[in-house]
């Protein structure tokens, strides 16, 4: 007697490209494509991190166990899933949130490189900087991460890309030190110059999308910032046409960061703003207070109706509420962009 017959699958992605594959019984969507030869963009792989979101438009499926943080339940009552997560029961069909360019055939690059700086930028934040061993071809679209693995050890943590493709092999992160995390640990305790890292990547599918000449507005939160500022060092790259604007939130003044980065961008691509907004001001600081989402709520307005495109990256509570600032202001769903990061 034989057993359950595999499940067609069919994903579509943003610019119209099919992905067909079959599914074995027991086996994921996502593990389903990489025995296909085709590495959609995910991280944890667990549920827990949402980078391998996606639409089903018809089918039936199971969903594992996941983390709401990554699958709110109200995306998920509109059909939303987990492609690692997912296990069709049928015939399904997907919608992918991301071009067909984002994803892998042939397995994800890996790579070595040496660690070129590393130096603190706020109280618990480093910058970190590095570069290919032996290449010089860095290519690379704003917005995307890599998972960076100290040699000779199996954890891999994903941190998204703070510059922009290049040709000098280099790629620069912005990492929070987490107390008890395993790359946080090393980073501030043993890593220094000349240490070497491999890296997986580039992944992901957080990215700009082309919508003409609507504004754009960034929305971050603490290391939040890094895939944002490499979406707009690009626009400053290009001199890209859209109004865009960018509101970075951190916790306490000695939080902040990026300043410098930021004004550098402003003095290269017009029509750029930043504020830099701090939730528990100390005395002295007199800059904007509150949360970005609070600043991009108030500033909505001034828009005068036009929806922006709205690209949003940082902890859970921070994206829950800039989605709703976004609805509440007018701006469509499929206008706001977002990269959700769970602590690792």
């Amino acid at each position: 007697m034989s057993g359950p017959e595999p499940s067609p699958v069919v994903l579509t992605t943003a610019d119209g490209g099919r992905l067909e594959f079959t599914c074995a019984p027991g086996s994921s969507v996502l593990e389903a494509a990489a025995e296909a030869g085709a590495t959609l963009p995910a991280s944890c792989r667990q549920g827990t991190c949402g980078s391998c979101h996606a639409s089903v438009t018809g089918g039936a499926y199971e969903l594992g166990p996941y983390s709401e943080q990554a699958l709110p339940a109200d995306e998920r009552g509109r059909g939303d899933v987990l492609l690692c997560r997912t296990f069709p029961c049928g015939p399904l069909t997907a919608a992918l949130p991301y071009e067909q360019s984002r994803i892998l055939y042939g397995g994800i690059p890996v790579r070595e490189a040496v660690i070129t700086a590393l130096e603190p930028v706020a109280q618990d934040t480093v910058r970190l900087e590095l570069r290919l061993d032996g290449e010089t071809d860095c290519q690379f679209d704003p917005g995307q991460f890599m998972e960076l693995q100290v040699p000779g050890e199996e954890t891999k943590r994903a941190y998204s890309l703070a510059d922009t493709g290049n040709w000098e092999g280099r790629l620069e992160f912005y990492v929070r030190l987490r107390e008890g995390g395993r790359f946080s640990s090393y980073l501030a305790r043993r890593a220094a110059p000349g240490d070497r890292l491999t890296v997986h990547g580039p992944q992901g599918a957080f990215g700009l999308h082309e919508t003409g000449l609507r504004p754009r507005w960034f929305v971050a939160g603490g290391t939040g910032l890094a895939p944002l500022l490499a979406m707009v060092r690009r626009m400053a790259e290009w001199q890209e046409p859209q109004p865009a604007r960018l509101f970075l939130g951190v916790n306490e003044p000695h939080d902040v960061f990026g300043v410098r980065e930021l004004a550098a961008v402003a003095a290269e691509l017009p029509g750029f703003q930043y504020e830099i907004c701090v939730w528990k001001p100390l005395p002295g600081w007199s800059g904007p207070t509150g949360t970005p989402a609070d600043r991009f709520a108030a500033a909505l307005p001034e828009l005068g109706g036009v929806a922006p495109d709205v690209y949003v990256c940082g902890p859970p509570p921070l994206v829950d509420a800039v989605l709703r600032a976004a609805l509440l202001g007018g701006v469509p769903p499929e206008q706001v962009h977002r990269e959700r990061f769970l602590a690792g």
